[in-house]
């Protein structure tokens, strides 16, 4: 694909893109004081901003490019990410966010202070910090300058790294979360509204005849289950490795769950994560079955990162293409914003606060901003350099499928076991990620030829094992070390002690939301 020239009109509704960003970070930092404000967005998030920012959060320029990438060249399993979201949402929606906001914790780790031991928040906040700084945020600048280097062809990759970096961490820094989240529902809304307007210019070169087109491709394109030789996801991994990924990433990661901390209560913080499962499901018609349809268009596509950027090009007006790179530049932003500020989140509270002498609040939310800015400059210099180590960055992701089951065989049964131990926590972090690195050696070195999703579904097993061993080898914590952050059946909450409208009950909610999904997944099993 040969390098683009923008039209004047699509570069006004990018510069208006980018005015609007940055007015929407100064107008949050004339409220934002305290630490809490700038950490937890003083606790005022809207079911409605909660669910928009997760989604935005989630839909990076690797997912987008990548999704309709992969539904090009291999079909639309890639979707199995999108609709089991759905299900660790529900999930989180009756564990994990009781025992989040209950606890009153303000980062995810604390949950493992309070729930276990000071070391395992230590130890599970410094692995999250280098996941979220060298493999999130640089994933999300890296992909993103590369992509939008077809459009801007007059800027070195690092410039336009630098811009992204730049934008981000002012209305980052300016106004913390609460500006993160209410840039991220601008930009979840463009992202919703770049994909429908291709998905729809896709449609009409098919003569909106989107059952004639379907049939037009081959039967496995449509297909979410892949089979178990599958290179890409073998339908085996779908079911034994994907929902460790993804609890991982919705119920563990700061960088997605501190949305949640800073809901205004219990009730929003459910309904947004509900939301956000609703908006899950879109991509599949807006970024996924178009991905899989535009073979059918522009059959001769060479790589399949190109296919967003060819379908961008070759069909979108004038001004429309403006917006839809909007949409791109959106989907950069809003996963670097995220990781500037769950990054100066963790470093500021769970290591330079000391629970001993407080900082005051005005401290800490400038320790934050000024951390915000370290943290992008070290992401504007780190993302370029990725180029020239290609086989570095390829390391540091797959690392993702190693270091990932020990945090969630910990958080797991943290909440849903009483018996679970602070020892049995803290040695299954270390055993098994000592188990994950030999068996990372053996795998990548060509000893061991496994799928990622595969390798997480082991290091689960083994750490399980290990956890519940230990765990029934050391004595039982208290019911007062358990209170509000394990699972008890005699548990309340606010929908059960008081009547509730079904449709405000976040049990039926849930239960609609679980149909749907499952009407969808059916249609292309």
């Amino acid at each position: 694909m040969s390098v683009v020239n923008l039209h004047s009109l699509d570069i006004a509704v990018i510069a208006g893109y980018f005015i609007f960003v940055i007015a929407m970070g100064w107008w949050v930092y004339r409220n934002t004081r305290t630490g809490d404000d700038y950490f937890l967005a003083g606790r005022t998030l809207s079911w409605s901003v909660i669910g928009f920012s997760l989604f935005a959060s989630n839909i990076s320029s690797t997912t987008l490019i990548g999704l309709m990438g992969t539904a090009y060249t291999t079909g639309i399993s890639v979707a199995n990410y999108e609709w089991m979201a759905v299900f660790i949402l529900v999930f989180m929606v009756f564990f994990s966010i009781p025992f989040y906001l209950k606890s009153g914790i303000r980062t995810i780790p604390e949950y493992l202070e309070k729930r276990y031991s000071r070391r395992c928040r230590t130890y599970f906040s410094t692995l999250n910090i280098f996941l979220i700084v060298f493999v999130d945020m640089a994933a999300g600048l890296y992909a993103g300058a590369m992509a939008l280097q077809l459009f801007f062809s007059g800027l070195e990759l690092w410039q336009l790294c630098a811009i992204i970096a730049v934008v981000a961490g002012f209305y980052t820094a300016s106004g913390g979360l609460k500006a993160v989240a209410y840039t991220d529902v601008a930009q979840a809304v463009i992202l919703l509204i770049g994909a429908s307007a291709i998905t729809y210019a896709l449609l009409a070169e098919l003569d909106f005849d989107w059952i004639l087109a379907l049939a037009q491709l081959p039967k496995e394109q449509l297909s979410l289950i892949r089979p178990l030789n599958d290179p890409t996801l073998p339908w085996l991994g779908t079911l034994v490795g994907v929902p460790i990924i993804g609890f991982y990433f919705w119920s563990c990661n700061q960088f997605i769950t501190q949305r949640i901390l800073g809901a205004r209560n219990i009730k929003h913080a459910r309904w947004g994560a509900l939301f956000a499962g609703f908006l899950k499901v879109m991509p599949l018609f807006i970024m996924i079955i178009p991905g899989a349809l535009a073979l059918l268009v522009f059959p001769d596509i060479a790589n399949g990162d190109l296919v967003f950027p060819t379908l961008m090009v070759e069909l979108l007006p004038a001004g429309m293409l403006g917006l839809v790179l909007s949409a791109l530049i959106a989907a950069v932003m809003s996963s670097v914003d995220s990781s500037l500020n769950s990054a100066s989140t963790l470093i500021t509270l769970d290591f330079i606060e000391n629970p001993s002498k407080p900082l005051k609040p005005e401290q800490t939310a400038k320790i934050g901003r000024i951390l915000t800015l370290i943290l992008m400059t070290i992401s504007a210099i780190w993302a370029p350099w990725i180029e020239h180590f290609p086989g570095l960055w390829f390391y540091l992701q797959a690392v993702l499928a190693y270091a990932i089951p020990p945090v969630v065989v910990v958080f797991l049964f943290g909440m849903l076991w009483k018996r679970g131990t602070a020892k049995a926590a803290y040695v299954t972090l270390w055993v098994s990620h000592l188990s994950a690195a030999g068996l990372f050696v053996l795998t990548m070195g060509g000893f061991l030829s496994l799928h990622f999703t595969y390798v997480a579904a082991i290091l689960f097993v083994v750490g399980t094992i290990v956890y519940v061993a230990v765990s029934l080898a050391t004595p039982q914590p208290t019911a007062d070390q358990l209170r509000d952050l394990c699972y008890s059946k005699g548990a309340s909450d606010e929908a059960e002690q008081g009547d509730v409208a079904l449709w405000k009950d976040y049990r039926w909610q849930s239960a609609v939301l679980v149909l749907f999904t499952c009407v969808v997944v059916i249609l292309f099993w």
